[in-house]
């Protein structure tokens, strides 16, 4: 008894500072001004729960609504039953933008479990080429890559004749957007059509360069190219200790970017049939946990915007 009643579980105020924005005048925090600006057209969600308390399996509850392998992700799930508007590129394709503070995320996060592989998502390179060995290799010319392909597309659809199975129809499709994307790939990534507003708007400083802003802006791409389901990853937000600094940073490096890409997309008549989620695994504790805060899954919130969305609302609370 003695021993309990020296244990202590100290509250940490929030060191932001809370206004209310918009004419809806949703609750945000100040370091996020520039979502704070979309108000109007964001629902917030406050009551979001989660069953796990670790960030593995709390992501694949996430992404797949099991923490048990081999479900399919939510992102293969759609591009199974909605099918994607290009056939140049992939599907569904994941981005997850490189910085400190990393905690890792696994590839089965965006797995299509017992789906057929080729719904999948397809992990695109933070900086350089987003897709490795995408060019053809030295001395072989694109008619000569062509008869490779098309003579083991010819020789597993022999193979499909004799049985029935996914993966063999997965291969072909497979080998087909390859030598697609060969040329797709290098249209998307050129930001030369960018204009300096938009390079501006997003904060890019080198488009390509594994930053979040650099991400955000090669998914307003890959959306109006015919991409079903595009994922986004920052991960510095596992802050145990020293919150004020890092998450002060892992703000600034998300909010301008996407405030821009919500923006760009409601510009381009995109956001009308896009929905956009913006969100974690599960909250921090409102207790202090040294200089920072642990998970907490009781209480936390995501927000959306566009695909039919009601705009300028706070949904649900918690206690």
């Amino acid at each position: 008894l003695a021993q309990l009643q020296n244990t202590e579980l100290k509250a940490r105020k929030s060191f932001a500072k809370f206004k209310r924005w918009g004419e809806s005048g949703i609750e945000m925090s100040e370091l996020f001004h520039h979502a704070g600006k979309l108000a109007d057209d964001l629902c917030v969600i406050r009551s979001m729960k989660t069953e796990q308390i670790n960030h593995d399996t709390a992501h694949a509850f996430m992404n797949t609504g099991s923490i048990i392998k081999g479900r399919p992700s939510m992102g293969s799930w759609l591009l199974y039953g909605l099918g994607a508007e290009t056939e140049n590129l992939p599907g569904y394709v994941v981005m997850t933008s490189s910085g400190p503070g990393a905690q890792p995320v696994s590839a089965r996060q965006w797995s299509a479990g017992f789906l057929p592989s080729k719904y999948q998502g397809v992990a695109f390179q933070s900086s350089g080429s987003p897709v490795h060995y995408i060019g053809n290799p030295e001395g072989v010319c694109q008619s000569t890559q062509r008869q490779v392909i098309d003579e083991v597309q010819r020789l597993n659809g022999l193979l499909a004749e004799e049985r029935f199975d996914s993966e063999i129809e997965t291969r072909i499709s497979q080998y087909e957007m390859a030598f697609k994307m060969q040329s797709a790939v290098p249209e998307l990534t050129d930001m030369r059509q960018e204009s300096k507003a938009t390079l501006e708007a997003y904060g890019v400083n080198k488009p390509g360069d594994g930053t979040y802003a650099s991400n955000c802006l090669l998914a307003r791409r890959l959306l109006e190219r015919g991409v079903r389901f595009v994922q986004l990853y920052h991960r510095g937000w596992d802050h145990h200790g020293n919150i004020e600094q890092d998450f002060t940073t892992s703000a600034k490096a998300t909010d301008q970017a996407t405030a821009a890409l919500v923006n760009d997309l409601k510009e381009r008549g995109l956001l009308e049939d896009t929905l956009v989620v913006w969100g974690g695994e599960f909250g921090r504790t409102p207790m202090a946990q040294g200089t920072g805060r642990d998970h907490h899954i009781n209480a936390f919130s995501i927000w959306m915007a566009g695909g039919g969305v009601k705009g300028g609302t706070a949904y649900g609370a918690s206690d």
